[in-house]
């Protein structure tokens, strides 16, 4: 199967691409979640104040789901152009589609203005946060991986997934910031809105720094030849790749406990369950994504060297045992937080190597939807239901059922991981 061209070595061209390439992918994932870090003054202003407070929060995270769930859509539309007519196009217009909308969150009227139509309206822009998100993960790990030598895939798409998570970090420093800077008071009446304004404008600086990106050679070699998929490419990927669209998913629902558990949901956990202070919390949290960009990295170089399935079962084990310390050490080991948190990141990291696999399973003509279409799909229910499952669970069953959900995903990940193994043995 062609992935990519027969250089041995990453170019100048290749950094450049791979550095915009995250830049925007950054970027494009910190107007995403940073929802997550001002949920709760999304929840005061954008719903009736009468109603319970775990209705409030339930709605406010359904809202935060429906982003998730719009992925598949955006994801399998976006994914079907750029198999048709070029990645470079999908890519660019992937951050168009997410920036816009963030920046109009920053704008939108609170309840007690507009009335019902403010949480509509808010759930209108999450929907198209999460068509552009659907559309930019699977295009970017695409289109990085067809550009750089085939050696070099796993290294590639672990930068590149390090990248997203810097878009994390970067959300998490915004927010302490604000928070920093800003009295409570003040954060509710427009300092959450900074948030969103500077994420809406450094986004469409990203979308204008794509223009100097290139074609992918491989597909301009495919467009040239005529050999592109005839058919509907996502009717290809489901009649005759079942098997990597089922690996793909059950990865892909790895990914999502890890980053949505142990990543984005846990700073609220910290200060709800623990009563870790915001600044706290925050700061530690900065340290587990910065973790998490390291393991990305360390992963996607494991799988070029030793391959996918034994990265995979090594860090699979890593991240179980580092999330197991984590949270049994919340309230026994308060102080060790920054410690155990940032070790939980970098277990985490083994997400990195994912999109290497990924990107491997599909031939060139149909692989931008066999992505898309396996990622967006586990991910707009395993990401969508999480957090509200998370919250049901933690409050009426135990205060570690994160832990427990996170541990049993990673133990799926690493019976993945051996059953891949001897695969490649046979």
């Amino acid at each position: 199967m062609i992935i990519s061209g027969v250089k041995k070595n990453l170019t100048n061209q290749d950094y450049r691409i791979l550095g915009l390439s995250a830049l925007g992918g950054a970027l494009e994932f910190y107007d995403f979640i940073i929802y997550v870090f001002f949920a709760k003054q999304i929840e005061m202003l954008f719903f009736p104040p009468e109603i319970p407070g775990w209705l409030s929060q339930v709605q406010t995270y359904g809202i935060f789901a429906a982003g998730y769930l719009a992925r598949p859509f955006g994801g399998i539309i976006m994914a079907h152009f750029g198999d048709r007519l070029g990645r470079k196009k999908m890519f660019a217009f992937s951050i168009f589609l997410m920036s816009a909308p963030t920046l109009l969150i920053g704008f939108l009227p609170p309840f007690h203005t507009a009335g019902i139509l403010a949480p509509f309206l808010l759930l209108f822009m999450r929907i198209c946060q999460g068509a552009a998100v659907g559309g930019e993960i699977p295009g970017a790990w695409v289109f990085v991986s067809e550009h750089v030598p085939t050696q070099k895939i796993g290294l590639a798409c672990g930068i590149l997934t390090g990248g997203l998570t810097l878009g994390i970090l970067l959300g998490s420093l915004v927010s302490t910031l604000i928070n920093t800077f800003y009295s409570a008071s003040e954060v509710l009446s427009y300092g959450w809105r900074l948030a969103f304004i500077l994420g809406g404008i450094f986004g469409l600086i990203s979308m204008f720094l794509r223009r100097w990106l290139k074609e992918t050679p491989i597909f301009s070699e495919m467009a040239k030849r005529k050999k592109l998929d005839k058919n509907v490419p996502v009717k290809t990927v489901i009649s005759k790749h079942k098997h990597s669209v089922i690996v793909c998913m059950l990865l892909t629902w790895v990914l999502s406990a890890g980053i949505m558990v142990v990543i984005l949901l846990a700073p609220s956990y910290l200060q709800s369950v623990y009563k870790f202070p915001v600044i706290i919390s925050q700061e530690a949290n900065s340290i587990a994504i910065a973790g998490v960009t390291l393991g990305c990295i360390l992963s996607g170089l494991a799988a070029d060297k030793i391959g996918f399935s034994k990265t995979l079962i090594a860090g699979s084990l890593f991240c179980i045992v580092s999330t197991y310390i984590f949270y049994t050490t919340l309230s026994s080991h308060p102080e060790l937080l920054f410690l155990t948190y940032g070790l939980a990141g970098l277990g985490v990291g083994v997400v990195g190597c994912f999109a290497f696999y990924m990107v491997r399973s599909f031939p060139v003509e149909i692989r931008y939807s066999g992505v898309s279409f396996s990622f967006n799909i586990a991910y707009a229910f395993a990401g969508g239901l999480t957090p509200l499952l998370i919250s049901l669970l933690t409050n009426f069953v135990s205060v570690l059922a994160p832990a427990y959900y996170v541990i049993v995903l990673f133990s799926i990940g690493l019976l993945l991981g051996i059953y891949l193994l001897r695969i490649e043995k046979k």
